[in-house]
């Protein structure tokens, strides 16, 4: 069974750092792109960051210069720095998978989420 697994939330104070992890398990022949998003309450989810199977990345404006998304391929995980933290950045960030292929799967994945809170 394929599954995306993170790791990495938790508390932090305005100015300080985190880096999320999201690692696909499974028999995976190939993901298309791997991205991470984020849910602040009352807000509707959004695209935070993304890098392709060619390691070309996109940032949401709002995270430009302060996050980082690189992947390790061989070990299908996707990371995200995140420095400078900002109130404005506590949410529950979710990791996604596109065009997961496996023996028996086609399709997309979600993580299950993982709470950044950034509080003084």
């Amino acid at each position: 069974q394929v599954q995306l697994v993170e790791s990495g939330g938790g508390l932090v104070q305005p100015g300080g750092s985190l880096r999320l992890s999201c690692s696909a398990s499974g028999s995976i022949f190939s993901i298309n792109a791997m991205g991470w998003y984020r849910q602040a309450p009352g807000k509707q989810r959004e695209l935070v960051a993304a890098i392709t199977s060619g390691g070309s990345t996109s940032y949401a404006d709002s995270v430009k210069g302060r996050f980082t998304i690189s992947k390790d391929r061989a070990k299908n995980t996707v990371y995200l720095q995140m420095n400078s933290l900002k109130p404005e950045d506590t949410a529950v960030y979710y990791c996604n998978a596109e065009r997961v292929l496996t023996s028996t799967f086609v399709g997309n994945l979600w993580g299950q989420g993982t709470q950044v809170t950034v509080s003084s």
